[in-house]
C-alpha cells in the first residue's frame, strides 16, 4: 500500500505528491541486502537489476526476486551494468587477484559468459576502471570511470571507437556516470563539478544543469541521474545531501525529496537511481541496506 510522504514536489502550476511505494530489502533466498550500490531498470522485460556487494540480484516488475548472479557465474567485483536490445548483459568489473585487469564481462540472454572486454586503444586506458555504462540503439557501449576525463565508446565487441570528453571553462571535466534515454540523448554526471551534461544522439552538446553546493537547490556529490521517458523529468541522487533533486526536461530545478534518516522516504548516502517505464523511481539507499521505490502522481 502506497503511503503519502510528508513532502511534495513543487511543479510550475501545482503540487506533485511523492509517494513512498515500497522497499526492496531481500534476495530470492530471503537474505537481507547489504550495501546495495546500483540499480538498473531494464527497459525490455521491465526487470530490475540490483548490485548487492559481489552479486547481482534480478527482480520482476512486481519487485519479486527471481535470480542471483554471483561468483558461481564468475562475477566477483560488479560496479555497474547495462543490457542491449538483444538481451546481452554487460557488467563492469574491477581487477581481482586472479584477474588483474579491469574489464567488462559480457553475458548472453541466458546469463552464459561470452567474453571479457579489456579497455585499451587510447591514452590513459591503463587507468580507466569501468564503473557505469549505457548502450545505444546501435549496440555501442558508453562507459564511465570514476573521475576519468572522458566517456569511452566501444562497439559491442569491445573495439575502441571514440572518447567523449567534456570541456567546461576550457578544461576537461572528470566524469563518473553516464546514461542514455530512449531517444538516444546522453546524460553525463560530474560529481566534481556538480553538473549533468546533456548531449544529443550525435554527441552534440545541448545543455548542462545542476549547481555545485551543499544547500537546497544545489548538488554536493551527485552520483547518478535517471530520466523518466514519459515526462522528460530528470532525477539526480546526491550522496552527501541524502536527497533526490528533480529537474524539468529543460534542466530547470523543480524540487527535491529525501534527507538524512532511516524511515521510509529518508536516505543514508544514496548511491544510484533509476526510473522504469511506469515512472517508478528506484533509489539505492546504500547504508540503509535497501532499494526504496517511489511513485509520483501527475
Amino acid at each position: 500500500l502506497a503511503v503519502l510522504l510528508p513532502f511534495t514536489l513543487k511543479a510550475e502550476s501545482n503540487e506533485i505528491p511523492v509517494k513512498y511505494y515500497d522497499s526492496i530489502s531481500e534476495d530470492e533466498e530471503g537474505n537481507k541486502l547489504a550495501f546495495p550500490s546500483f540499480v538498473y531498470a531494464e527497459p525490455f522485460r521491465n526487470e530490475l537489476y540490483v548490485i548487492n556487494q559481489t552479486s547481482i540480484i534480478i527482480y520482476t516488475k512486481d519487485l519479486f526476486p527471481i535470480f542471483t548472479l554471483s561468483r558461481k557465474n564468475d562475477i566477483e567485483t560488479p560496479q555497474g551494468l547495462t543490457i542491449d536490445a538483444e538481451g546481452n548483459l554487460y557488467i563492469a568489473q574491477s581487477a581481482t587477484k586472479d584477474i588483474p585487469r579491469h574489464r567488462i564481462s559480457v553475458y548472453n540472454v541466458c546469463f552464459k559468459w561470452v567474453h571479457d572486454i579489456y579497455i585499451e586503444g587510447f591514452e590513459g586506458a591503463e587507468s580507466f576502471v569501468p564503473y557505469r555504462m549505457a548502450v545505444d540503439k546501435n549496440g555501442n557501449i558508453y562507459a564511465a570511470s570514476s573521475y576519468f576525463p572522458g566517456i569511452v565508446i566501444l562497439n559491442n565487441n569491445g573495439k575502441f571507437l571514440d572518447l567523449l570528453t567534456v570541456e567546461d571553462e576550457e578544461r576537461k571535466v572528470k566524469l563518473n556516470n553516464v546514461i542514455l534515454d530512449e531517444t538516444g540523448r546522453i546524460y553525463i554526471v560530474s560529481e566534481e563539478e556538480g553538473h549533468i551534461y546533456v548531449y544529443d544522439e550525435n554527441r552534440k552538446f545541448l545543455f548542462k544543469f545542476g549547481e555545485k553546493g551543499g544547500s537546497t537547490c544545489k548538488l554536493s556529490r551527485p552520483q547518478a541521474v535517471a530520466v523518466d521517458n514519459r515526462t522528460g523529468k530528470m532525477y539526480v541522487v546526491d550522496y552527501m545531501r541524502h536527497t533526490v533533486s528533480v529537474y524539468g526536461k529543460d534542466g530547470k530545478y523543480l524540487s527535491e525529496f529525501g534527507g538524512l534518516g532511516w524511515g521510509e522516504g529518508w536516505f543514508q548516502h544514496p548511491k544510484d537511481i533509476a526510473v522504469d517505464s511506469a515512472g517508478r523511481i528506484f533509489v539505492a539507499d546504500i547504508f540503509n541496506n535497501r532499494i526504496q521505490v517511489f511513485q509520483i502522481n501527475e
